[in-house]
């Protein structure tokens, strides 16, 4: 949908003067899903977090770091790695707390455990900044700032699903069922998950590099291996229960 959606927005140049390009990419999902909605014929499944994980999410962190320039990210790894990690868990936490704390005034009529804010504000920390990407590279903003946003949304995401995760599990067990080791053990997978999950993307890229090392002769088949190594990189840190997105 993307690249026939794309291509027919650059065609247009007003159009690609008026509005960003995510905005068109949700109008066109928009209508698509109603086409599919208001048609009997065609069964649509509904959206649940394994389709989401397994089959959306893949190609979408692939594009992002494929062409992510990798020079300027590495060299400013530091302060990425201050927004992506301290930033979303900032925020989470402060986030939260307030939320929960607004609730105990009884402002919003209902409940708000702690746990369940903690929940929600690991869901909404993971911004991803599209629009404002789309903008820098309109205006041709200074690299650096560009790579700071764009390094941050990437990890952002990798960082968010495990503080989610780890969220989600503490709600499942009940407050009065988490003891200290179990938050100690949750911030100890934070960074297993995270340092196995690049440890695990290292490794098939490696492989990645070798088997396109014989495809001189075959150079139309490289982009399916690219695609594959990408998805079982995903699958096998999901496996072993490490970040896919980072891997």
């Amino acid at each position: 949908m993307e690249p026939l959606g794309g291509k027919g927005f650059h065609m247009t140049p007003k159009l690609h003067n008026m509005f960003p390009e995510s905005c068109l990419l949700i109008v066109v999902g928009v209508l698509i899903g109603l086409i599919l909605f208001c048609t009997s014929t065609v069964h649509v499944s509904p959206m649940t977090p394994d389709v989401f994980f397994l089959y959306m999410l893949p190609p979408i962190i692939l594009d992002a770091g494929y062409f992510m320039p990798n020079r300027l990210f590495f060299d400013h790894l530091g302060t990425i790695l201050t927004f992506a990690v301290i930033g979303t868990i900032f925020n989470t936490l402060t986030i939260g707390l307030s939320l929960w704390g607004v609730g105990l005034t009884g402002l919003f009529g209902c409940e708000t455990p702690l746990l369940d804010m903690l929940l929600f504000s690991a869901l909404i920390s993971a911004v991803d900044p599209v629009a404002v990407l789309a903008v820098f590279e309109e205006i041709h903003v200074n690299e650096i700032l560009y790579i700071v946003v764009f390094g941050e949304s990437l990890l952002n995401d990798a960082v968010t699903v495990v503080l989610y995760h780890m969220f989600e599990a503490y709600t499942e067990m009940g407050p009065s069922n988490i003891m200290y080791t179990d938050i100690l053990a949750g911030f100890l997978s934070f960074f297993v998950v995270g340092l196995g999950g690049t440890a695990i993307g290292v490794i098939w890229g490696f492989v990645t590099g070798m088997v396109t090392r014989f495809t001189d002769q075959v150079r139309v088949i490289e982009p399916l291996f690219i695609f594959i190594m990408a998805y079982l990189a995903y699958l096998n840190a999901e496996i072993f229960h490490m970040s896919g997105i980072l891997a």
